[in-house]
């Protein structure tokens, strides 16, 4: 029989999945930064899921997102997970039933985007203020750092040019649910193990969007770069192929020659947000097979 996993465990559990899977350019469980480590992400991951569910209750994205957020930084000293949260918000609200479909699920995102009122954009705002997420920048109408405004969804889609999570909010979470999810479960129904899954769909994400965080923190063009050489990638073939291996090998390096500046983290956050669904709908059960058998 297969486990039925409440809200909070599908959150924590797609969080420690996506952390741990050892994805170009990112922290992993065999690559930390200076600032940052696995451990911080796995601990903000296991009080990130209770505490979505609790504050699930609400009803309102705004308490869920600004929850989420607090228990993230009780785990780190820096920001993990607020791309996640924004991400996982809505994603929590709207599946509060067991094994809803895809679809099922991405009404009900739309459903809660369209019931956001100004108390929702303040607490969100209040959250992206106290995770510190780096790169935001200065911009002349609805920036972060100003007062929130009464339409949150009018400021993501101010930001949805230069923010892959924005666009989400924008465009009722269109490139999650039309390019992650399947794109995940497609590489799940090729048997791979789920790391290799998690890496292969983090680098078509890359190539497909250029990473956001990276383009806020080094510029479009070298987000642009990044994308390119996660198109090598993917030409190379799948991840059993030695090119494919290699040309991996080469874009983590070349992510991680500048510090972590070019650490693509939104991307990152994406990946996360689709194996909650996955999880969710039932198409993603423990006990995982994460790893090729040696």
């Amino acid at each position: 029989m297969k486990p039925q996993l409440s809200l909070g465990q599908c959150a924590t559990l797609a969080c420690l999945l996506e952390a741990a899977a050892p994805k170009p350019g990112n922290v992993h469980r065999g690559a930390d930064f200076e600032d940052v480590t696995f451990i911080d992400f796995a601990a903000s991951a296991v009080l990130i899921g209770p505490a979505l569910e609790r504050a699930a209750v609400s009803g309102r994205l705004g308490s869920v997102v600004l929850c989420g957020v607090e228990a993230a930084r009780q785990a780190a000293s820096t920001n993990t997970y607020l791309g996640a949260v924004l991400l996982l918000a809505p994603l929590v609200l709207a599946s509060q039933e067991q094994g809803l479909e895809a679809a099922a699920l991405r009404a009900g995102v739309v459903r809660v985007l369209r019931s956001l009122d100004a108390h929702d954009a303040a607490l969100v705002y209040q959250a992206i203020c106290l995770a510190g997420a780096g790169g935001l920048g200065k911009v002349g109408e609805a920036d972060v750092a100003g007062p929130p405004p009464h339409d949150l969804l009018h400021a993501m889609r101010l930001a949805e040019g230069r923010d892959l999570v924005a666009r989400q909010y924008a465009r009722g979470f269109g490139d999650l649910f039309d390019c992650v999810v399947p794109w995940l479960h497609s590489a799940l129904e090729r048997g791979w193990p789920i790391a290799d899954a998690i890496v292969h769909v983090h680098v078509q994400l890359m190539h497909a969007h250029p990473d956001s965080l990276i383009a806020r923190k080094c510029g479009r063009q070298v987000a642009e770069q990044a994308a390119a050489l996660a198109g090598r990638v993917l030409a190379q073939g799948a991840p059993q192929d030695d090119g494919y291996q290699q040309a991996l090998c080469d874009l983590d390096f070349w992510l991680r020659s500048d510090g972590h500046r070019r650490n693509p983290g939104t991307t990152a956050d994406m990946l996360a947000a689709g194996l909650f669904v996955l999880l969710r709908s039932g198409r993603l059960v423990p006990p995982f097979a994460f790893y090729a058998p040696v």
